[in-house]
């Protein structure tokens, strides 16, 4: 879904030989199902989160076919709110490259590109075990940088792993994405 994507977004995905459609942020889940994807994709983008409830009623109805599913920034977002963890305005935005990223499942650092403004509610996550796991951190500010679901194949992280010119540290999750279809 395209809420804002980036062009080497769509690079990440062609470089792994993906076919790909494109559909405007406020296109109808009905005729994204036309088309009959392998997976779901959820857009960088700007702005609140919040107001958008017509992505949030799409997502909960994608996170429904049980195909794999992947955010990215404003994606993350959606995705959260989509099975009910609230979002909030950052205090100082995450901007500029070089923001190190704890992933907790490898226990390794990763340095990032972000531009965002908003974030998911780490308590939130923390009080919804049966729901959702951080997968990422921000070391600088301990912010939820990723999640994963329990329940349905879909991930998210907040900042940018198809930044170019990098840094480069987080394409894995494309290859994870793709693997997953």
């Amino acid at each position: 879904m395209d809420y804002g994507v980036k062009k080497n977004i769509l690079r990440c995905f062609d470089d792994r030989d993906c076919y790909l459609k494109v559909f405007p942020a406020r296109t109808p889940f009905e005729e994204v199902m036309s088309w009959s994807p392998d997976g779901f994709f959820l857009s960088n983008g700007p702005g609140d989160p919040s107001t958008m409830g017509y992505a949030v009623e799409n997502v909960k109805k994608m996170l429904e076919t049980g195909k794999p599913l992947f955010g990215i920034c404003l994606g993350q977002q959606l995705l959260a709110q989509s099975v009910g963890l609230p979002t909030y305005k950052l205090h100082h935005g995450h901007r500029g490259i070089n923001h190190p990223v704890k992933n907790l499942k490898t226990g390794l650092g990763e340095i990032t590109s972000q531009n965002h403004g908003f974030g998911v509610i780490e308590q939130a996550v923390y009080d919804s075990p049966s729901i959702v796991e951080a997968s990422h951190i921000n070391l600088n500010d301990n912010t939820v940088e990723g999640i994963r679901l329990k329940n349905y194949p879909a991930f998210s992280v907040q900042y940018h792993p198809e930044a170019s010119p990098g840094p480069h540290d987080a394409r894995y999750l494309f290859d994870e994405f793709v693997g997953g279809m």
